[in-house]
């Protein structure tokens, strides 16, 4: 007979219900949780583990639900450019790591900034004073664009000659020579000899990220970019070593790679990864579908045209990677095989094009099940926000862009029709229209820590920065950010019980260093990680 006490019982502190009432006691059994309430000592017993709260808040286990968890922990161990944006110490850092490792054939790594640059775009005759001798491979921090040398562009045979790819860009001098930068398919011209990174580099990776978002509270995720192709690393191969060897401690759901390049033919091999890579912790029934680019390098997909560096229109409204005409039917049939669904859709033009095709998918086979998702949604035009609700399609927000900065305020906002500068990320907006919220990171393009996210999501502007805040009226309450990093993805996860704490869940909870209630909201940033639990064991901290 099991024993009726609990095996972990956290008492003494606020418990992030979410609706549920108030609570000050969470009590665990078998991974699960046991009882919610205020005074469960009768659960305790010999065996009890009891860890005092001392006044910090418990909540659900945080839920990424856009990630690039594997991708990321490659990074870490390459040449890393984060956290500055100097183009000095850009090239201070590339020295130091090519005299580090004078073995490797090419530099490889990222994490620039395109607000370091003229116009957003780097010279490669910089990465030249740095490595001469050997190529040069740096992804900029959002990954649609890279900066490469001389000697890069000597063997991938770029020249003034080389037209531009359909769904790219290189950037070039006033000669038509290369400037030093790649957008969007254009990186593909250099990354396709890159070395190529091996399953062990991206196992390594999948250990290191695991780790740290683990550190941030996070318990599980969806990787955005499973199986993937067009020229972006393919990491199914990482995550089924860690699922089938039971070190995959997170619960992860793997997006597959939609080739846009190809169309409904691929849905048959699209089944058959879905059945490979669904095992222990993994689950593969999501599609990524990215319909367009990003704003800074005029390739996300708008309903109105560029503006040029004078202000006047252009007759440039950005890219759509994949046929809007084709979509729907792409979506339908992917809705009839159970597959979710999740979308990049960037520009106001590519969120219209999602949500079309989920009305289509809707139409032809009805309210499935499946939870699509549009992730990003920087420009979204109010005809389309009622839409998130009445199509059962969840906003998937990434709230750390949300905020003044020179990449907003010098490479973007210059550029915009007024009329969609006015509207981005619309997440006041979505959430009293009644959309569903969830939260995610886009990890390594920007922060993986949710309480960052959270913050802007509430402020509108970076931890302790003094710019005014970006769109204040589109603010989210601090319950509502919560609750979309938590609750929220779950959802999309299709992890029902996970997200709340209530009877019969798993038991993934996190312990912050401090109730942020109790605080002001200017320094939701602040707050910490001290304990990070799956299914009720320790996985950080405790």
């Amino acid at each position: 007979m099991s024993s009726p006490h609990a095996d972990l019982l956290f008492t003494g502190g606020p418990v992030f219900t979410a609706g549920g009432g108030p609570a000050t006691s969470v009590a665990v059994r078998g991974g699960r949780i046991l009882a919610v309430g205020d005074d469960l000592r009768e659960l305790t017993g010999p065996g009890t583990e009891v860890i005092d709260l001392a006044g910090r808040l418990l909540l659900p286990g945080f839920q990424d639900a856009h990630v690039h968890a594997v991708m990321g922990g490659v990074e870490l161990n390459q040449c890393d450019l984060t956290g500055t944006t100097d183009p000095e110490e850009y090239l201070d850092r590339v020295a130091a790591y090519a005299a580090a490792n004078p073995s490797h054939e090419w530099i490889v790594g990222g994490g620039w900034s395109m607000e370091s640059f003229p116009g957003g775009v780097p010279a490669k005759e910089l990465l030249d004073r740095a490595v001469p001798d050997r190529p040069v491979y740096l992804i900029n921090r959002d990954h649609h664009g890279a900066w490469v040398n001389s000697r890069a562009c000597e063997l991938a045979g770029i020249t003034a000659d080389t037209p531009d790819p359909s769904d790219g860009r290189i950037d070039r001098a006033a000669d038509g020579s290369p400037a030093g930068g790649l957008q969007e398919g254009a990186m593909e011209l250099v990354a396709a000899l890159v070395p190529e990174v091996t399953t062990a580099d991206r196992i390594a990776g999948l250990r290191r990220a695991q780790a740290l978002l683990h550190s941030y509270g996070i318990t599980a995720w969806q990787d955005a970019m499973v199986c993937a192709s067009n020229g972006y690393p393919d990491v199914a191969d990482a995550y089924h070593a860690a699922a089938s060897e039971g070190w995959l401690t997170a619960t992860v759901v793997g997006a597959l790679w939609w080739d846009r390049e190809r169309g409904a033919e691929q849905i048959p091999e699209l089944l058959a990864k879905r059945e490979r890579f669904t095992l222990g912790r993994l689950r593969c029934d999501s599609v990524k579908l990215m319909l367009d680019g990003v704003a800074e390098n005029f390739t996300a997909a708008m309903t109105e045209p560029y503006r040029d560096g004078c202000g006047c229109a252009t007759a440039n409204r950005g890219l759509s990677f994949i046929d809007p005409a084709a979509l729907p039917g792409y979506v339908t049939e992917l809705d009839a095989h159970g597959f979710q669904v999740h979308f990049h859709a960037l520009g106001d033009r590519a969120v219209r094009d999602g949500l079309d095709a989920v009305a289509a998918a809707r139409a032809a086979n009805g309210f499935r099940d499946t939870r699509p998702h549009l992730a990003h949604l920087q420009v979204v035009h109010p005809d389309d926000v009622p839409r998130f609700r009445r199509l059962g399609a969840t906003a998937n927000l990434q709230a750390y862009w949300a905020a003044h900065e020179p990449q907003m305020d010098d490479l973007t906002i210059p550029f915009l029709d007024p009329a969609l500068a006015r509207r981005q990320y619309p997440f006041g907006d979505l959430w009293r229209a009644g959309a569903h919220l969830a939260a995610g990171s886009d990890w390594p393009v920007s922060t993986p820590d949710p309480m960052q996210a959270i913050h802007v999501a509430v402020n509108r502007i970076h931890h302790r920065e003094d710019h005014p805040a970006f769109l204040p009226e589109q603010r989210l309450g601090l319950v509502t950010a919560l609750t979309a990093y938590t609750a929220g993805s779950a959802y999309v996860n299709r992890l029902d019980d996970t997200g709340t704490i209530r009877p019969g869940n798993r038991a993934d909870l996190v312990v912050l260093d401090r109730d942020p209630f109790l605080e002001p909201v200017t320094e939701i940033a602040a707050t910490g990680v001290a304990m990070t639990f799956v299914d009720g064991t320790p996985v950080h901290g405790a």
